[in-house]
């Protein structure tokens, strides 16, 4: 009977990432090879060629939407986490510090860092746009939060990236992942990579991982001051170019 009762518990959840584009890759790869078997079955026997062929075409197009729709699900539920860990293992925290993660989702950042802590506090501040995060939302992050036993250092709020409302050098670290290049103009972009810079503490540490843009980041720090930037080399999670930038202010 504990055993059962001790099976119903529930896990956090941090949700999947597009799941829009997702589901589509899904719906596509899946219709492309019912249609491809459907047209070789009932033109293989007058036609066996060009039925083959067929099949071969929408079949590996099957298989490729397919693919890259199980892969991006790997890279958030398997490859997203484990990279977590790398990262906060590089803000080396020490239990005492604030900790800021923007765009912080259902709380996958947010609550790795309130484990590192001991007296100090993790805020992550979201839009809670579900586009771009299954059931994203602040109940979530909470709920998360709870489950993982760490709801007395984590505090969540509403809040945008490109007008942050802390004050100047109020964080000991900043962090940020897959959350800004959904800010739609450049110039936004550019606003909330400042605005994480400023809330920064002197001798603070800033870490943001996310796709495409991430060399303009860089040059954003270094021309707001930043003289200690560093940019990871290319990876490819969620089968589109990603990198992660580390600077210390």
């Amino acid at each position: 009977m504990a055993e059962a009762v001790a099976g119903n518990v529930p896990k956090p959840d941090y949700g999947l990432d597009a799941p829009v584009t997702v589901k589509k890759m899904f719906s596509h790869g899946g219709w492309a090879l019912a249609i491809g078997v459907v047209l070789w079955l009932v033109n293989h026997s007058e036609y066996p060629g060009p039925s083959a062929e067929l099949l071969a075409v929408l079949g590996g197009a099957g298989v490729i939407y397919l693919g890259i729709g199980g892969f991006m699900v790997w890279s958030s539920r398997v490859a997203k986490p484990a990279l977590r860990d790398r990262l906060l293992d590089w803000l080396e925290l020490k239990g005492e510090e604030r900790v800021l993660d923007v765009g912080c989702g259902r709380g996958l950042m947010l609550i790795g860092a309130a484990k590192r802590l001991k007296s100090g506090k993790a805020t992550g501040i979201d839009i809670w746009n579900q586009a771009d995060l299954s059931g994203n939302s602040a109940d979530a992050a909470k709920q998360n939060a709870k489950l993982e036993g760490v709801s007395d250092r984590v505090r969540v709020e509403t809040g945008d990236a490109r007008k942050l409302v802390y004050p100047d050098h109020h964080f000991d670290a900043v962090v940020s992942t897959l959350a800004i290049h959904n800010i739609p103009d450049e110039e936004g972009r550019d606003q909330a990579v400042r605005e994480m810079w400023r809330v920064l503490k002197p001798g603070g540490r800033l870490v943001i991982f996310d796709i495409f843009h991430t060399a303009r980041y860089a040059k954003v720090l270094r021309e707001a001051g930043a003289s200690d930037v560093t940019l990871s080399g290319l990876g490819w999670l969620w089968c589109v170019p990603s990198r992660t930038l580390f600077a210390r202010k």
